[in-house]
């Protein structure tokens, strides 16, 4: 076990003072849980009753059984199950089945997870500092350890030739590692005030778009190494998810504004469009064939369209509700898949964007947060479930894929 930590009040991770309440198995939660996260994250969580905390608790670290029953019984106590949404399974035709692994180093709160070329499925170890990669076949996974302690590995995308680049949100660099000689070059950021890199992609030309969470946007050419950044004309702006259309031009959406954003892909100036609800917070974003941008809406709990063409926006109610926290998204072909990560199970959700009809799941783990996923060539998905230190193959039945 890691050294003792003799303070009683511990800082979160954005600085925050914690004081745990009094009580048996207060003092091995602060040795414990401090050690990867801060323990704003204990006490700021949703709650859980016993078996949710086990749950959790397996994902995150392995303790001598004693311990585990004392902290058990601590969190349990201490930070019960909070009333929150169910989930809501709507029926239908579509039939989907779920694999998830839970990755090698517990605690790595897996956050972007990418579906290669080749069939793996990678993700990021955010805590862990590491990238990892699961052949879903075999089973097998390898974890690839980055040079820059505390990187914060967050968002992935692979170019052509099979090289991994990641964001290192705790850090000031875009990174890039080679699988084959598990070399990781890194990319500083030449503005000491970009901070948080957050999502990339690729566009067609083969330059590497990313967000920034310091109202910025950026871009690095591969074959110079050369890192361009834009300041969005919104001070204090969130950029979030990012996609790039047909004809090369990336937008984005603002996960502290109700505003989607356009990038000229030449000059790299940043033209801003503003969605109807002011309360909107649109979090992630995903493209159909047709170049239209759906979002999801974590505030307010909506799927949003918006068609740059017109600017026009359109609005659906989340089948969880208000509160139901839509966040990581992914389009095959007119159909779009996310996830609701503010109900308990987490769910998965479809919606035919021709008939406008949803069908849900439940995430068999709980999903413990499903930041982001991706499809497969095959019209499959992969999820990062985060809170559960897994990551998951979604397998969609083949008459839905004919659509």
């Amino acid at each position: 076990m890691a050294a003792r930590v003799g303070a009683q009040q511990q800082q979160g991770r954005q600085g925050q003072q914690v004081q745990l309440p009094e009580g048996n198995g207060k003092e091995i939660v602060q040795i414990v849980c401090s050690q990867c996260h801060g323990l704003i994250q204990v006490t700021n969580s949703s709650g859980y009753a016993r078996e949710g905390w086990q749950n959790l608790l397996n994902s995150m670290v392995k303790l001598p059984e004693d311990q585990a029953d004392l902290v058990l019984a601590y969190l349990a106590q201490h930070f019960p199950e909070k009333p929150s949404p169910a989930a809501v399974v709507i029926p239908g035709s579509v039939t989907v089945s779920f694999k998830e692994w839970m990755v090698p180093t517990l605690g790595s709160r897996p956050h972007d997870p990418l579906a290669a070329a080749d069939g793996s499925i990678w993700w990021t170890g955010q805590w862990s500092n590491v990238l990892g990669r699961l052949d879903p076949v075999s089973g097998e996974m390898k974890e690839y350890a980055l040079k820059t302690a505390q990187s914060g590995p967050h968002g992935l995308v692979a170019d052509k030739g099979g090289n991994i680049w990641f964001t290192a949100n705790s850090k000031t660099y875009v990174g890039k590692l080679n699988p084959k000689t598990g070399e990781v070059t890194e990319y500083p950021l030449p503005d000491p005030k970009a901070r948080g890199p957050h999502t990339p992609v690729f566009d067609q030309k083969g330059i590497l778009w990313f967000t920034l969470q310091s109202s910025m946007v950026g871009r690095i050419d591969p074959k110079t190494g050369e890192v361009k950044l834009a300041t969005t004309p919104t001070p204090n702006s969130y950029p979030y998810g990012i996609v790039v259309n047909s004809r090369g031009i990336p937008y984005y959406v603002d996960f502290r504004g109700n505003r989607v954003g356009r990038v000229d892909p030449e000059t790299m100036e940043i033209h801003e469009c503003p969605l109807p609800d002011p309360a909107a917070r649109p979090r992630r974003v995903a493209l159909t064939p047709d170049d239209v941008l759906w979002y999801t809406d974590y505030a307010r709990g909506y799927l949003g369209r918006f068609d740059p063409k017109t600017g026009k926006v359109r609005e659906w109610p989340s089948p969880g509700g208000s509160r139901s926290q839509p966040y990581g998204i992914a389009a095959v072909g007119k159909i779009l898949w996310y996830s609701e990560s503010g109900v308990r199970p987490n769910t998965l959700v479809r919606f035919d964007t021709e008939t406008e009809k949803f069908q849900t799941w439940v995430i068999p783990s709980g999903g413990g947060v499903v930041r982001n996923m991706m499809a497969t060539s095959r019209g499959n998905l992969v999820l990062a479930c985060s809170g559960v230190n897994r990551v998951a193959l979604v397998e969609v039945g083949s008459n839905d894929k004919a659509q």
